[in-house]
């Protein structure tokens, strides 16, 4: 198997199960133009961010880490139209990029784009008493993914689902002094396993992992519902 072979399939995939989208594909231009990585989650994932947050029947949402928006706008669309998403990005010049690709997707009035660290910028939320969320959606800087789950967790009701993205890194996680495939950063395979020791240590949520391959490479999602009560 090969990453060439997993590209492949995830267009098959794209091809057979997901309507063409220009306002998506302009919202990955915009990001190149503008110099932003091309980190993005994939069309087929950003389908599956989407039907999670439909069959959740999720009303409010939060993101952690908005980059170009592509991910903020696959969950948007899963929203009803009182429904509200907030998305937090540390960098000033991807969230300008953003604003732009969310305004033009026509989600600025559900859409709440925060800038600065969001260990920064989760305890306002918490104290102005933003949550509980539906569904979190944590997609920012590894080293990090500790912190943030705690304040997810804070930021919950029973029967939230909080997402984790890039739980596998290429198998990094299985060593916590690991070259990470992603970031060449040993701290970010130790970020997530810690990330890991903390789901399972937690008894307010019912979690699990599943890896995946595709056009990003061999990584994951981790799943966790919440099943008893974790807000403050």
């Amino acid at each position: 198997m090969t990453r060439d072979l997993w590209t492949a399939v995830d267009g098959f995939i794209a091809e057979h199960l997901l309507s063409p989208d220009p306002v998506l594909d302009a919202v990955l231009v915009a990001s190149a133009a503008a110099g932003l990585p091309p980190i993005a989650i994939t069309p087929n994932q950003g389908k599956l961010l989407e039907l999670l947050a439909r069959i959740h029947r999720a009303r409010s949402i939060l993101e952690l880490g908005t980059l170009g928006g592509y991910s903020t706008i696959w969950l948007a669309r899963a929203l009803p139209e009182d429904g509200r998403l907030v998305t937090l990005e540390r960098d000033p010049h991807y969230a300008e990029v953003a604003r732009a690709n969310i305004a033009n997707a026509g989600f600025s009035g559900i859409v709440e784009l925060r800038v600065g660290p969001a260990l920064e910028t989760l305890p306002e939320l918490h104290a102005e008493g933003a949550g509980p969320f539906d569904l979190i959606f944590i997609d920012a800087d590894k080293q990090n993914y500790p912190g943030y789950l705690e304040w997810s967790l804070e930021l919950s009701r029973v029967g939230t689902l909080i997402v984790g993205d890039n739980v596998v890194r290429a198998g990094a996680i299985l060593d916590p002094d690991a070259s990470d495939p992603g970031f060449g950063d040993g701290g970010v395979a130790a970020g997530v396993r810690r990330f890991y020791e903390m789901l399972a240590a937690e008894p307010r949520v019912s979690a699990t992992a599943i890896q995946t391959v595709g056009a990003k490479g061999h990584d994951g999602f981790a799943l966790a519902l919440v099943t008893s009560n974790a807000g403050g």
